[in-house]
Formats: C-alpha cells, sequence, structure tokens
C-alpha cells in the first residue's frame, strides 16, 4: 500500500498542474482547496469513501476500516482531480471547472448533465445548469449549493 501510494505522489509530482494548458496550477490549487473544504478527510466508518471522498473501485488494494493520513488523502485527491480534468481537456479552460464536478458527482452525471450539453452546443452560459446540481436523494441540499456557487465563482474563466 505505502509503495503505491509513493507512486501516486511521485505520479503527481511528475506531472503537476503547471504543464497543462488548460488551467494554472493556482487553479488547480484551489479547486484541491475547495474540495478539502467541503469533503474533509473521511472516517473508517464512511467507507467505501476515503481520503478526501475518494470511491474505492474494485482491485485498489485499500481495506475495509483504513484511514489514509493528510498527506496520503491530498496524493489521492490530486491524482483523482487530475484524471478528471483530464476526461474533459478537449473543453480548454472549462476543463477545470467540469473535473471538480466530476470528483463530486463522478463522470456519468457529468456526462449526462446539461452543463456539458450547453458547453458541447458551444454555450458557456452554464452557471444555473453547473449550480442546480446540487441535488441529493432527489432534493436541493443548501451546503452542497453552496459548494457549487464557491467553485463556479472560483474556477468559471471568462
Amino acid at each position: 500500500m505505502m509503495i503505491a501510494l509513493m507512486s501516486v505522489i511521485g505520479a503527481y509530482a511528475n506531472s503537476s498542474a503547471s504543464g497543462h494548458s488548460t488551467y494554472s496550477e493556482h487553479d488547480f490549487e484551489q479547486a484541491v482547496e475547495l474540495i478539502k473544504k467541503y469533503e474533509t478527510l473521511h472516517a473508517p466508518h464512511h467507507w467505501p469513501l476515503i481520503g478526501y471522498g475518494h470511491k474505492v473501485q474494485p482491485g485498489e488494494k485499500y481495506t475495509k476500516g483504513q484511514k489514509l493520513t493528510e498527506k496520503q488523502a491530498d496524493a489521492l485527491l490530486r491524482k483523482d482531480l487530475k484524471k478528471f480534468a483530464d476526461l474533459y481537456k478537449s473543453y480548454g479552460k472549462d476543463s477545470l471547472l467540469l473535473g471538480v464536478l466530476a470528483y463530486n458527482v463522478g463522470p456519468g452525471r457529468v456526462n449526462k448533465s446539461s452543463v456539458l450539453q450547453l458547453l458541447k452546443d458551444g454555450n458557456r452560459n452554464i452557471r444555473e445548469a453547473f449550480e442546480a446540481m446540487c441535488k441529493y436523494k432527489g432534493k436541493i441540499h443548501k451546503q452542497i449549493r453552496a459548494r457549487r456557487i464557491e467553485e463556479f465563482q472560483a474556477l468559471f474563466k471568462h
């Protein structure tokens, strides 16, 4: 486990956000801090969520009840966020915003969202659609709404 985590940290260090042409290192760091603020460090009873909301996938070598250190959780968050932002790299300056959304709701929901459809249609007037992605069990959730508003204000580039 520790060797795998060290390779995650090393992989991130070798491919930092500053080398990415669609968003700045500053924006990436801001996105990381926003995710940490709203996800917080998950406790073992949150399984299958670990770290800052990473959902354990089949084949990953994490065990139920395992608690990650802050350093391990940070490295995993950065790896996941980069992966999600890279899924949307064709959307240029919107790739990080879409990556942050995918980190929270999953790429499946993002791919079916009106946010992505608007962007596909060349319409960057996405604020309302982005902020509307704040439902939990079919109802608007105040904290998720606050998160969307803050994410949009920090990461949407005109």
